[in-house]
């Protein structure tokens, strides 16, 4: 279930981001980029839905996909 960002205060999707930015990691290349700008650039991601905020019941767990990604597995469960 696709989460919508106006539901979250921003402090709490900043948190999620936070999250999602140490657990999944990002692929920067050699050069340093500092938390605040990948929070950033997430965000951003998900305000012009090039990525989504996805609640999963069964893991009972939200996450960050690249919107594509989210439409695929949709169209993979019909």
């Amino acid at each position: 279930m696709i989460i919508p960002l106006e539901q979250l205060s921003n402090e709490i999707l900043i948190a999620i981001i936070e999250d999602f930015i140490l657990r999944e990691g990002t692929e920067y290349g050699t050069e340093y980029v500092s938390k605040d700008a990948k929070i950033a650039q997430v965000k951003k991601q998900l305000e012009q839905g090039h990525a989504v905020l996805v609640y999963s019941e069964l893991h009972e767990s939200i996450n960050i996909l690249p919107s594509d990604q989210f439409k695929a597995r949709v169209e993979e469960q019909l």
